[in-house]
């Protein structure tokens, strides 16, 4: 098991900017990404952004590239989504995502999930 608690989400008028933030509190070991999913109410769960542990590499959806940045701080396990420039489309519930290997934007390939925050976005 590897507990994420997530913080952040809120609810938000277009164009205005949100931090989700998320810390892996168990041990972890060897190599790993982090990253962050959502759901949309009626739709499919989807990949936003990841990063691996080690070298900090990251990936992003195209919807949210130029306006989202992944980062972490290694000494306190903790990774952020800083969310900029946000539109009603980004509402949905944002999960917290952990994952041994590479980032991968399939989904159901991170193993473990956050409780998830509410990002909500006002026209």
């Amino acid at each position: 098991q590897v507990p994420l608690v997530e913080s952040g989400g809120g609810l938000v008028q277009a164009g205005d900017s949100l931090r989700l933030s998320c810390r892996a509190s168990g041990p972890t070991f060897g190599s790993y990404a982090m990253g962050w999913l959502r759901q949309a109410r009626g739709k499919e769960e989807e990949f936003v952004a990841a990063i691996t542990w080690n070298f900090g590499s990251t990936q992003y959806q195209d919807s949210v590239k130029g306006r989202f940045t992944i980062s972490r701080d290694r000494a306190t396990n903790t990774m952020y989504l800083q969310m900029n420039s946000l539109e009603p489309e980004d509402t949905a519930v944002y999960y917290c995502a952990f994952k041994y290997g590479m980032i991968v934007p399939d989904t159901s390939q991170w193993r473990y999930r956050g409780q998830g925050t509410q990002v909500i976005v006002s026209s």
